[in-house]
């Protein structure tokens, strides 16, 4: 097994840490694959009455995926292989979502991306003092991914239209506000709760040891957000805020100048989409794999990874500025795929 997770049987629960610490726990593709094997394993196992995954390290429980071997592969033209990636870390994403057993996950320090995939989808989701989370997704030439889709279009008002584009990160209340975590504990608390988690095997105990978190920002923005993200598209929502004289104003605009316009303005067009009791994790997944299959050959995936964590030079070139964005790029990243369509229920070879 992999140096870089722990997959165990303790007590009542199925146990996993990641124990990359010095990398941020980034998931790689083994790491997913690892996850969704002993997932399968203790689905009927009668000894395990509840998953339990957390991780290694003060900074992060993961703070996304492990996304060199993804820009390696792509830059030689290889787009098969992250397509492949996305589609079975996807797989991985909808088994957590609808997993028949409790799933708890302790989430300290960064949680961004991938690690929002393995945790953000459970059913009881613990955030401490450190917690930052985050769909920073734009920043890099991707959307909001991982399903991370269907938890922002089930946010209160704009909000999922005003984290997805501008990958704004929140602590425990705003994420418990915003749908991504249930409870507040303080990290101090974590080892007496895991061991009545191993012995009890009920997440009922995670009760007992809640507080209530520090307040965030985003309850007292909401007014703000809902006005300014209501409009239908990217260019919409920057004409709104370039019309208001407010520090909110201001910040958020040069937060938005910086991510790929194509990526906001596809993120802007899927959540809506989301919203309502058809969607559910399967939809998400779907749409948001329309965009993925395509964001290497067609998208700013391989800039955004350039400039942001290759070169380090912070300059991304976008294929397409904010204003001068063409209606048919957004369309044509989200068609529909045809026969290339994710397929949750086969594993991929």
């Amino acid at each position: 097994m992999s140096t870089d997770i722990h997959i165990r049987k303790e007590g009542h629960a199925g146990r996993i840490t990641l124990t990359r610490p010095k990398a941020l726990n980034a998931l790689s593709y083994d790491m997913a694959m690892a996850i969704e094997a002993a997932l399968d394993e203790w689905r009927g196992d009668d000894g395990v009455a509840l998953i339990l995954i957390d991780a290694q390290g003060d900074k992060a429980f993961c703070a996304g995926g492990d996304i060199q071997q993804l820009y390696d592969t792509g830059r030689a033209g290889d787009f098969a292989f992250g397509q492949r990636f996305w589609a079975d870390e996807y797989r991985l994403n909808a088994k957590i979502a609808d997993y028949p057993k409790p799933y708890v996950a302790l989430i300290q320090g960064f949680v961004m991306g991938g690690g929002v995939g393995i945790s953000c989808h459970g059913t009881h989701r613990v955030t401490c003092e450190s917690t930052q989370i985050a769909m920073p997704e734009c920043g890099i030439g991707l959307v909001p991914d991982v399903g991370g889709s269907l938890i922002l279009a089930r946010a209160p008002g704009r909000l999922g239209e005003y984290l997805g584009t501008t990958g704004t990160r929140m602590g425990p209340d705003d994420a418990i506000y915003a749908g991504f975590a249930d409870t507040y504990i303080p990290q101090i608390k974590w080892p007496d709760l895991t061991a009545a988690l191993i012995e009890t095997g009920a997440p009922s105990v995670i009760t007992a040891h809640a507080e209530t978190p520090p307040p965030g920002p985003l309850r007292g923005l909401t007014p703000q957000i809902d006005r300014h993200f209501s409009g239908e598209t990217l260019r919409d929502i920057a004409s709104s805020l370039r019309a208001e004289d407010s520090d909110f104003a201001r910040d958020t605009l040069k937060t938005l100048n910086r991510n790929s316009p194509l990526s906001m303005a596809c993120t802007i067009e899927m959540i809506p989409r989301l919203r309502g009791p058809a969607a559910d994790i399967r939809r998400a997944l779907g749409l948001e794999y329309r965009f993925t299959y395509r964001a290497m050959e067609h998208g700013d995936f391989l800039e955004g990874i350039r400039a942001a964590i290759i070169d380090k030079d912070r300059t991304p070139h976008w294929k397409h500025q904010a204003d001068s964005l063409p209606d048919i790029a957004v369309s044509q990243m989200l068609r529909p795929l045809g026969d290339h369509a994710l397929t949750l229920e086969e594993a991929h070879t």
